[in-house]
């Protein structure tokens, strides 16, 4: 493919540096390693999680059931299952531009249901007889002030680690607030289902489907809305990973333990001053972050667009192109294009193509932000997606 000439760098952080996309000359890859300890090292890494995991499941089976019996745990799992359907397309669908890997979803998601909910059931106990000598009512004392600590803490460490652990994976807002959400997803599936088992034991079906609407209808996001404050924080800071920005994350778990411990006070004041509550606090606080959400998709889409109109200026992209795939409606309409001008093997390759692309543009923004400059890994990187894109236009549109 011909480039059109590039043009010199400007002070605008999100096309400086195009230079570098033409004048570096990949080096000759490092022959692999010919041992077998890769491999090794992988299995072992892959063993210990699915054993920290496997123990965990095992301990929350057990404490589930012993706490409300097999039938409930069942009804409760399929009751809690049905709140995991209106929250988890939800951030897929945020997550749509520049999709994460399902092994770090998967990792998010278990690490909520199975590792945040044992610690919070342990540090939760801690935490109530620390302050048993207090003349105030447990209830109270658990719901606003150990809950909202120990819950959110855990489920921001999962968080923290896909920030140290997956790099390459966790870019921005939008990442953090995707596994921030699965996170605290998959910890209100486990909670919800100690709930409804709990009220199906204590009150039978009437107990149970008036939890069900309470927790899994009318507030499945709570949980989710308060994670999501570590999420955005550590998303702000994902191109800035020095110690000088852990006070954007500090803030971040501040505001969502305040807005944690505020949801849990206004479920456990009188019945009189619950309305007022829900009103003044839990219908605006839904209301933001439905457009939390919104904003965050429009900043990605506006961020997608102008990085490859720069890998456009360089003759890598149409302006057509450009436009399609800053555009989630256009990116549909142009798989269905494909598929009806060349068939599913087009469709495919459409689909790969528009994947491949979002996470170019999260490379260029690594290059830019991170001031990686000409790192080999990154420009290595680069070039492999921008040779497979073309790869994929070829197979949807022959002779590109």
């Amino acid at each position: 493919m011909s480039h059109a000439p590039l043009p010199p760098p400007t002070g605008d952080p999100v096309h400086a540096g195009w230079h570098q996309l033409m004048t570096y000359q990949p080096q000759v890859p490092a022959p692999a390693n010919p041992t077998r300890r890769p491999v090794l090292r992988g299995i072992v890494v892959w063993s210990a999680v699915a054993v920290v995991f496997g123990l965990a499941a095992l301990a929350m089976t057990f404490v589930v059931t012993t706490a409300v019996g097999p039938r409930a745990a069942l009804l409760a799992l399929v009751s809690s299952a049905i709140a995991l359907g209106i929250v988890i397309p939800l951030f897929l669908w945020v997550d749509r531009l520049e999709s994460e890997p399902p092994r770090l979803l998967w990792f998010a998601f278990l690490w909520g249901a199975l590792i945040s909910t044992l610690g919070a059931l342990v540090l939760g106990e801690l935490g109530l007889a620390f302050f048993g000598g207090l003349d105030a009512d447990p209830t109270v004392v658990g719901a606003v002030l150990v809950a909202p600590v120990t819950e959110e803490v855990l489920k921001g460490l999962g968080v923290l680690l896909l920030f140290l652990l997956a790099r390459r994976e966790f870019n921005g807002v939008i990442d953090g607030i995707v596994y921030a959400g699965i996170v605290a997803a998959g910890f209100a599936f486990v909670e919800n289902i100690l709930y409804l088992g709990t009220m199906y034991v204590d009150g039978g079906v009437p107990g149970l489907v008036a939890i069900f609407v309470m927790r899994c209808l009318v507030s499945p996001f709570a949980h989710p809305m308060f994670t999501i404050c570590i999420g955005l924080a550590l998303g702000l800071i994902a191109h800035r990973r020095r110690w000088s920005s852990a006070w954007v994350v500090l803030l971040g778990l501040a505001g969502a333990i305040f807005l944690h411990g505020l949801w849990n006070y206004s479920a456990v004041v009188q019945s009189e001053a619950y309305l007022l509550i829900f009103v003044l606090v839990q219908i605006p606080l839904f209301v933001g972050f439905l457009l939390l959400l919104w904003w965050a998709r429009r900043r990605e889409s506006r961020l997608l667009r102008d990085i490859l109109t720069g890998y456009g200026l360089n003759g890598w992209y149409t302006p057509a192109e450009v436009a399609m795939l800053a555009d989630p409606g256009e990116r549909r309409r142009a798989r269905a294009w494909a598929r009806g001008v060349a068939g599913r093997r087009a469709q495919q390759a459409m689909r790969a193509f528009q994947d491949e692309s979002g996470e170019l543009a999260m490379v260029r923004k690594h290059l830019v932000h991170d001031g990686t400059g000409a790192d080999p890994q990154w420009l290595e990187h680069e070039r492999r997606l921008l040779e497979t894109v073309s790869a994929h236009r070829r197979v949807f549109v022959p002779g590109a």
